[in-house]
């Protein structure tokens, strides 16, 4: 199964992303860590993209494209979870192509929608393992008392610079702006799902599964 998780930053997709690597034995395709990766990869694409970082360019949809295709022609494992891309709609008609290309198709595309008032008052209280990537909330799940990871048992934790009031709304503009339009775009095609984005952790999950059936 191939799928795409859509939603604005704080929805919560590396969580439910990471909870599909587990249960479904899929593949997360984080343009970040992807970037990163390739970075320090020594390979030709790795060098390239290297290159435009140390420039501090930004890296074309082309460079992500061609990430994807080195990924998609490797272990296949359950599937892949492309998070992060497409952000927009020349993006996603390049996806399209790519996995056409491939022999593979998209299965689903999963919106995690959120009451975006409700998103900031959640993300500004954010903070997450820096070894392990668990996210705590001030108030929903505040960090453990002894000051350790309940998942890996480290005590380092740390809070995005962005993760404030102004910052996370213009993040949110950008998004809107950008990004949500792939909203009509993969319900015109017949692969949208929605859930409940703000909903707990567990009954997140729930949904997903339940929406990919």
């Amino acid at each position: 199964m191939n799928l795409i998780l859509l939603g604005p930053p704080g929805a919560g997709k590396g969580t439910q992303a990471r909870h599909l690597v587990d249960d479904r034995n899929m593949i997360q395709l984080s343009t970040g860590d992807m970037l990163r990766e390739a970075k320090d990869s020594g390979t030709e694409m790795g060098e390239i993209v290297a290159g435009v970082m140390a420039r501090g360019d930004l890296v074309t949809d082309e460079i992500v494209i061609g990430l994807i295709r080195e990924k998609l022609e490797g272990d296949k494992a359950g599937g892949f979870i492309f998070d992060g891309f497409p952000r927009t709609l020349a993006q996603a008609d390049a996806l399209g192509e790519l996995l056409a290309e491939k022999g593979e198709v998209l299965d689903a595309v999963v919106e995690m929608k959120v009451d975006d008032e409700a998103l900031v008052q959640r993300i500004t209280a954010r903070s997450t393992c820096g070894a392990c990537g668990e996210v705590y909330n001030d108030i929903t799940k505040p960090q453990p008392a002894d000051g350790k990871c309940s998942n890996c048992g480290a005590a380092d934790f740390k809070r995005r610079a962005d993760d404030n009031e102004d910052s996370l709304k213009n993040r949110l503009m950008e998004y809107y702006k950008k990004t949500s339009p792939l909203i009509g775009y993969y319900y015109a095609k017949g692969d949208l799902k929605t859930v409940n984005g703000l909903g707990e952790i567990s009954d997140v999950k729930a949904e997903i599964e339940s929406a990919l059936g």
